[in-house]
């Protein structure tokens, strides 16, 4: 009997600690990486709001091709669906909700599996000189669990920031290939 009041004080203890830690948490996160890319606005925009030229450079599809994925919806209008179910990258979709062609591509991303969260990510765009800028954004709530997994891995920075900026350099290189191929 003694044993079961020191094991469930013990419990006790572990989910104030869990619930009290976690308001002295970041409640929200952003990430954001941005690089120039030596294409025009339109091409560097079509591999963003367009998800069939999305895949090309998308970090986690190259991390696991054999992600099943689907795309449905018009490219580059709201609506536009992108939805993945791999073993390495879980489960998810994006989804296109708000556009500003040649300069803004807003998007909502669902992960589903193997934990369910909501995240808003947005693409800028923007001309300059014999480039065009890229900057990718992504920003959320965090909950509980999201908020100690943060704290143990060393935020969503950390997590996901080496991410965008291997998509954003797949993105650089695709952009410099079209730009060639034009002017040939």
């Amino acid at each position: 009997m003694k044993f079961l009041r020191i094991f469930l004080g013990i419990i006790v203890v572990l989910i104030a600690i869990i619930l009290i830690g976690s308001l002295f948490l970041p409640n929200t996160y952003s990430v954001r990486r941005s690089t120039n890319i030596a294409a025009s606005d339109t091409t560097v925009y079509k591999n963003i709001a367009d998800f069939n030229s999305f895949k090309q450079w998308n970090p986690w599809y190259k991390m696991e091709p054999t992600a099943k994925t689907t795309i449905s919806g018009t490219p580059e209008q709201p609506g536009h669906l992108y939805e993945w179910v791999g073993k390495e990258t879980g489960s998810g979709q994006m989804k296109i909700t708000s556009v500003k062609p040649l300069e803004e591509v807003k998007i909502e991303l669902k992960f589903i599996k193997p934990f369910e969260s909501l995240a808003n990510t947005q693409f800028n765009v923007a001309k300059e000189a014999d480039s065009t800028k890229i900057t990718w954004t992504m920003s959320g709530e965090n909950n509980i669990m999201s908020k100690w997994m943060c704290l143990i891995m060393g935020g969503m920075d950390s997590m996901i920031g080496k991410d965008f900026e291997d998509g954003l350099i797949s993105q650089r290189k695709i952009g410099k290939e079209i730009s060639l191929l034009k002017q040939s």
